[in-house]
């Protein structure tokens, strides 16, 4: 990539054409986003075994590509970014519900992103900066009260 100004799109991994490599992916991230990443990716596979397919999606030059896990309706999508990636949860009226019964458990941090997230006709949509463990805990008591993990173990 040529040097350009760090903006929406050169954080984006926007190349047309196939979806990214799993090494892809690792390069973009870097070793420590990586490894969450993966992280994330494995519970989910573990703790919802066949149900979900995970999906790469273009956005075009401006969103660039995406990796949703989806059924009917969409569980969460993961977007890399240079050096770092986001997790999109949206939740429903009654997922709201849930949340907030857990709310307190969950890192200020956590809190903070569900808090200032803004609720559309759909759900309220929580992105979610992946960049340390109690994130990715969080992440996963979240995703829990979508769709109750077919499995009891989640470390």
């Amino acid at each position: 990539m040529q040097e350009e100004e760090m903006n929406e799109t050169s954080i984006r991994m926007t190349q047309l054409g196939n979806p990214p490599s799993d090494s892809e992916i690792e390069e973009w991230l870097g070793e420590g986003a990586y490894q969450y990443w993966k992280r994330i990716t494995n519970l989910i596979e573990r703790n919802y075994p066949s149900i979900f397919t995970p999906e790469w999606l273009f956005g075009g030059k401006k969103h660039g590509w995406s990796l949703r896990y989806k059924k009917s309706k969409s569980f969460c999508t993961l977007i890399p970014e240079k050096n770092h990636f986001a997790l999109l949860i949206v939740f429903g009226a009654e997922e709201r519900s849930k949340v907030e019964v857990i709310r307190d458990s969950l890192s200020i941090c956590t809190q903070k992103e569900y808090d200032e997230a803004t609720t559309y006709h759909d759900g309220k949509w929580v992105l979610l900066t992946i960049k340390n463990s109690e994130v990715v805990e969080d992440v996963m008591k979240l995703l829990a009260l979508k769709r109750k993990p077919k499995s009891s173990n989640n470390a």
